[in-house]
């Protein structure tokens, strides 16, 4: 009798990564609710200056040409990492990239809000937490006035919000990780097609009840 043919068996992927990336992500959450105040915002004067002659379209689109390049990095960068013989280290690469992209996308949110007029009412801490909802909702959020940063940060469904789009971040990595799917290409594609997919969604937002280019304050000479 002729031995049965098996299909090759697909390599295991460590089951730290498994239970890293499904676990409700509470530590992930704390240090991106930690670390989003404290992220450099260019206000618009600081945008005008860096891109002299532009109108906001092109300046948005500088901003989202760079943000993909910049989660781009951060993706290849764990891609690379994967290919490595350090499963036991993996976990922490894949925080710190999933971190490392959630950063470079709050900083576009952030900045697109300045290049449209529509700075977030408040505080720097209050401004992070809009920002950081609407990071977490994948859409622009209409406020006229300023938000208790306590009670939007802290509060469960922002909270809840923000914890289950790191959840999804983390499961979307798992592919990069296994063997035959390493790369730095596969981790720097992933970053890119997301982040671009997000800018659309706040650009469109944001056009929708952006202040006139004309009408917006301008640096002093």
């Amino acid at each position: 009798m002729s031995p049965v043919a098996r299909s090759p068996a697909w390599p295991p992927v460590p089951f730290s990564f498994f239970s890293f990336a499904l676990s409700p992500a509470s530590s992930l959450t704390g240090r991106l609710i930690e670390t989003v105040p404290r992220i450099p915002v260019r206000d618009l004067a600081t945008l005008r200056r860096h891109f002299p002659g532009l109108g906001p379209e092109e300046i948005a689109d500088r901003l989202v040409a760079g943000a993909v390049r910049g989660t781009g990095a951060v993706g290849a960068g764990v891609g690379s990492v994967a290919a490595l013989p350090t499963p036991l280290a993996m976990p922490a690469e894949l925080a710190a990239g999933i971190l490392g992209t959630a950063a470079v996308e709050f900083k576009l949110i952030a900045e697109l809000h300045e290049v449209y007029g529509l700075r977030a009412p408040g505080t720097a801490r209050q401004r992070a937490a809009l920002y950081l909802a609407e990071w977490a909702g994948g859409r622009g959020v209409s406020l006229v006035q300023p938000v208790p940063a306590a009670g939007l940060v802290l509060g469960i469904r922002v909270r809840r919000e923000v914890r289950r789009r790191l959840m999804r971040l983390s499961v979307r990595r798992i592919p990069v990780l296994t063997p035959f799917m390493v790369g730095a290409a596969i981790g720097a594609a992933l970053n890119r097609r997301d982040t671009r997919k997000l800018a659309r969604r706040i650009r469109a937002d944001l056009r929708s009840r952006r202040v006139p280019w004309e009408a917006l304050p301008w640096p002093e000479p």
